[in-house]
């Protein structure tokens, strides 16, 4: 169990981070410095982790991190800018599993265990990715389908996008979500391969 644990830990700080730090860091590019004030531009894992989050994500497969802070006000285009610093963790992960796919493929990686590491990592990142594409708050998927609603809508959809967190909680505790995430994850795993040859 220890030594399975140590394998997960790498793949898994890996896609956190960052899938954490891409939000805060484009959110920056865009005219936002909060992520950057708050010191959530780091790499040290302990910026991000949400204690309960981490341990949930090790056991079930499904956790989360410390929501990194943004204030939209601060963008140019608010619904514009919303999107792509929501879509950044996410996509940030579908290229950080094309980078390791490359080294996987490569043959370069002769030790076992380091070969195993990468593996897991792919595997934490396209799930990452895939996961947080999910249109269920406080998921990135959410914010994109927001931001895309008129105004009054969005308006709407944010004053009580609280109770919609119920809907991913019931997926996640009936084991629905895997079957919502399985075609996804594959087509993405599909996509990889052809990618990496």
């Amino acid at each position: 169990m220890k030594y399975k644990f140590l394998l997960n830990l790498p793949g898994l700080l890996v896609a956190i981070i960052i899938h954490e730090v891409s939000h805060g860091y484009v959110a920056y590019l865009l005219g936002d410095d909060t992520a950057k004030k708050s010191g959530r531009l780091s790499l040290n894992p302990l910026k991000h982790i949400d204690l309960v989050g981490f341990i949930c994500l090790l056991v079930f497969k499904f956790g989360w991190a410390k929501p990194v802070p943004i204030n939209s006000l601060n963008f140019k285009n608010r619904k514009r800018d919303t999107i792509l610093v929501s879509l950044a963790g996410p996509f940030s992960n579908f290229l950080m599993a094309i980078i390791v796919g490359f080294i996987i493929s490569s043959g370069i990686i002769t030790n076992n265990i380091l070969f195993n590491v990468l593996i897991i990592m792919l595997w934490y990142n396209i799930m990452l990715g895939v996961f947080n594409l999910l249109p269920f708050p406080p998921l990135d998927g959410s914010k994109v389908i927001a931001s895309l609603l008129p105004v009054k809508y969005e308006y709407f959809f944010y004053k009580y996008e609280k109770y919609l967190y119920f809907i991913l909680i019931i997926l996640i505790v009936t084991n629905t979500i895997d079957k919502i995430l399985g075609p996804f994850i594959d087509f993405s795993l599909n996509m990889l391969v052809k990618i990496i040859g």
